[in-house]
């Protein structure tokens, strides 16, 4: 029996133990099996991998490997492209603005989504099969932490998120996505995902605190829960945060000022 080798390149690593990450390493193959499913036992999920090589040609995740043969499997992230003439690449390139699905696990990064002006699902109380559903049926990127999660057949477009804290967590999106052209603050609610539109002062006084009625006259409400927002404090912290994600803009993208928030 010939084992298997394999190699994998990049972000790809963070999801193999540390005596095999950046090295060619070989794996017993005791029936024949998927590349697919070849991929995921050694640990790394389908939606993590862009391009694979099985002896240096490019193959789609049904392609069978032989437990007969000693096939030398090569793989790589979207990130990464190996240089060939055919390549098979395997990950659907995400749509702009991108709609995203979170698990449970992400309510602060789907608020500040939210915030960013970014169409977000997310329930604090959703099941691993419905989360599959949402981004199979209505096209949506999955962000979770859930590494099995990543491995349901009906998720084709997902991210596993490394970070372990929501600034961070938004910063690596931001990054991974390149969403600093598609900012849009202060227009859907962090709330509720509801679609923010202006209301006349007089419609909402009831609801303002004294200071607030005094000094705001700009008023943005939710159509979905009635959440109120104006410019006031609310436009400092957006204002900083958007500072604060382009200042850790990696340099490999483009180097366009921030926009302001509206």
């Amino acid at each position: 029996m010939a084992d298997a080798t394999f190699r994998f390149h990049a972000e790809l690593n963070d999801f193999l133990p540390r005596e095999r990450r950046g090295r060619t390493f070989g794996h017993a193959m005791t029936r024949r099996t998927s590349i697919k499913d070849a991929i995921e036992a050694l640990g790394v999920p389908h939606t993590e991998v862009d391009v694979i090589l099985v002896d240096g040609v490019s193959v789609g995740f049904e392609h069978l490997l032989d437990a007969g043969a000693a096939p030398r499997v090569v793989v790589y992230p979207w990130s990464l492209t190996p240089s060939l003439a055919e390549v098979r690449h395997l990950r659907p390139r995400p749509p702009m603005p991108p709609r995203w699905v979170l698990d449970v696990h992400l309510g602060r990064l789907a608020g500040y989504l939210r915030l960013l002006g970014f169409d977000c699902h997310y329930r604090n109380d959703a099941t691993d099969g419905e989360l599959a559903a949402c981004t199979d049926e209505e096209g949506r990127i999955l962000l979770t932490r859930d590494r099995p999660l990543l491995k349901r057949k009906r998720i084709r477009l997902a991210h596993f998120v490394r970070a372990d804290t929501p600034r961070r967590q938004l910063a690596e999106v931001c990054a991974v996505f390149d969403l600093y052209d598609a900012f849009a603050p202060f227009t859907r609610c962090s709330h509720c995902n509801g679609l923010l539109v202006p209301v006349a002062k007089a419609e909402v006084a009831h609801r303002l605190e004294p200071l607030t009625k005094r000094y705001v006259d700009d008023f943005l409400h939710c159509e979905g829960c009635g959440q109120l927002y104006w410019h006031g404090s609310h436009l400092i912290k957006m204002r900083e945060l958007v500072a604060e994600l382009y200042q850790v803009r990696p340099a490999t993208l483009s180097g366009a000022p921030p926009p302001s928030p509206r």
